[in-house]
């Protein structure tokens, strides 16, 4: 059995160049011995967890859809929005939600606190992104690699 405790996983943050988005994590299933840079399955484990911080205000990624993964979502604290093709709906602790491959979503804290979630997310390798607000896509894959549209910024045309 492998055990860890959230003290003691450190927070990675994350920003825009212009600062609309932001947020910081903590990658639960790496500090359990994921090596989301294998192709070996027993190795990349079935799921991912992550525990994610989103300051008020902040969005945490742009606006996108995977088209093989499937995001379960579990708000722990603070109130938000989440974006979804049919418009958006209010996040308030205790809520749960899923998207599924080829649903695009997007979170916004619009509380004057942090806004806390879990997300659980299968990683699918080979998985693709598309980004509606830009006409983007990118494939991320193990080793790391970037393939995209063109060579363009994570964020441009995004903020």
């Amino acid at each position: 059995m492998r055990k860890i405790n959230l003290k003691d996983v450190s927070e990675q943050p994350w920003a825009s160049p212009k600062g609309k988005f932001g947020g910081a994590s903590k990658e639960v299933s790496v500090a359990l011995g994921r090596k989301p840079e294998s192709n070996d399955l027993n190795e990349r484990h079935p799921f991912d967890i992550e525990l994610c911080r989103i300051p008020p205000g902040k969005i945490n990624c742009p606006y996108h859809s995977h088209s093989s993964q499937w995001e379960f979502y579990q708000i722990v604290s603070g109130q938000g929005i989440v974006r979804h093709a049919e418009g958006t709906t209010p996040i308030a602790p205790g809520d749960a939600f899923i998207f599924q491959p080829g649903q695009p979503h997007q979170i916004t804290n619009t509380d004057s606190q942090d806004l806390i979630f879990y997300i659980v997310a299968d990683n699918p390798i080979g998985d693709t992104c598309h980004y509606p607000d830009s006409n983007k896509w990118t494939t991320v894959y193990p080793d790391g690699r970037l393939v995209r549209s063109e060579p363009l910024d994570y964020y441009d045309g995004e903020e």
